[in-house]
């Protein structure tokens, strides 16, 4: 399934390309507004027809300011990556979109409490071996193209986006895991069409009103938005099944995909290198996911009198005089035990009772 995924960036790469090169259509956030008002259609709406907390009202009172920031932090993560071609070359972006893995495994381990075995560790060194061998690649068929006006610039947004997209698929992951996917997607629709909106309009209104539409332009816009749809609305799937750390590892495959695509389209010079990285890519993906990661031990909470169970308050189901009976009967038993007021019959008469009754 992750290789799935990494098909759908390959379609984004491809579109895009085809735009750049042939129509010099550079409009990003534009192509960000059509996904982000796809995922608002098909997400968003179906948050107003739900009853109760999964209501879309309801979400956005109690968490509005959580999916605010989230979507800020999505959609900047897609604008610093494509800005950064304009500053740095293709090999800084490709090695530099790596940090997100361990970015992405700090971030697990904090915010998820996961914890990993060695195996992970060398699987991760494995698949970056093999983004090695892609960009060396690049290199010797002479495709390091992009500009070098700012490296140190470019560089920086790579390392920016990288980060925020790490952050992205953490808070994916916790959401998806422990409320809905479409309460994520939605979400990030609403917030994401708002904000790209606005950015759209500060920033690329003149590139869009310089664009010469014809019904090329807007078949790969369509492509574009449909894969980008795609993807991130089966991205949470494959999140849910397996991690974040696991799925990003799957989509190191994505360049040699657009490279194996350029082949045929943009008369790529191919070379054996791309195929050992490929290789090299898909036997660490194996290696991490042979050994399942491992969540962290949660402390136990305190034990009440009944049959040594242990209470939780956080399910809704405790209620209050609950609590106050579970918390004082082992006392009770004891002071009726101790105390002179009642004989022995009647006082273990009355612990069978508060036994039967609680």
């Amino acid at each position: 399934m992750g290789q799935g995924l990494a098909a759908l960036i390959c379609g984004t790469a491809v579109t895009s390309q085809y735009l750049a090169s042939n129509f010099h259509v550079e409009t990003p956030m534009l192509q960000s507004f059509f996904n982000y008002s796809l995922l608002f259609l098909f997400y968003t709406s179906t948050l107003l027809c739900r009853a109760g907390d999964e209501n879309i009202f309801q979400i956005l009172k109690k968490r509005w300011w959580k999916y605010m920031l989230l979507g800020l932090v999505d959609v900047e993560a897609n604008y610093a990556v494509v800005k950064a071609y304009q500053y740095t070359t293709l090999t800084s972006v490709q090695l530099l979109d790596c940090f997100v893995i361990p970015v992405l495994m700090v971030l697990s381990w904090w915010v998820l409490k996961t914890r990993y075995q060695p195996v992970h560790y060398i699987a991760v060194v494995i698949c970056l071996l093999g983004v090695g061998a892609m960009v060396g690649a690049d290199l010797l068929a002479g495709r390091d193209q992009g500009s070098t006006s700012n490296i140190l610039l470019g560089d920086g947004l790579v390392l920016l986006s990288a980060t925020l997209y790490a952050v992205s698929n953490v808070c994916q992951e916790y959401t998806v895991k422990r409320r809905s996917r479409v309460e994520f997607l939605g979400m990030v629709g609403l917030f994401g069409l708002i904000i790209s909106s606005i950015q759209m309009a500060v920033l690329e209104r003149r590139s869009v009103a310089n664009i010469h539409w014809s019904w090329q332009v807007g078949l790969l816009f369509a492509g574009f938005a449909l894969c980008l749809f795609a993807l991130y609305s089966f991205m949470p799937v494959v999140i849910q099944l397996t991690s974040a750390t696991s799925v990003n590892l799957s989509l190191l495959t994505a360049d040699l995909f657009s490279l194996f695509c350029g082949l045929f389209l943009f008369q790529y010079k191919f070379s054996v290198l791309y195929l050992v990285s490929l290789v090299v890519i898909v036997v660490g993906f194996i290696a991490f996911n042979a050994v399942p990661t491992t969540p962290a031990p949660e402390p136990l909470s305190a034990p009440t009198c009944e049959d040594g169970r242990y209470g939780d308050l956080e399910d809704g189901n405790t209620t209050e005089q609950d609590v106050v009976v579970r918390i004082s009967c082992a006392e009770t038993q004891r002071k009726i035990r101790t105390s002179n007021t009642f004989g022995g019959e009647c006082a273990d008469d009355i612990i069978e009772g508060l036994s039967t009754k609680f």
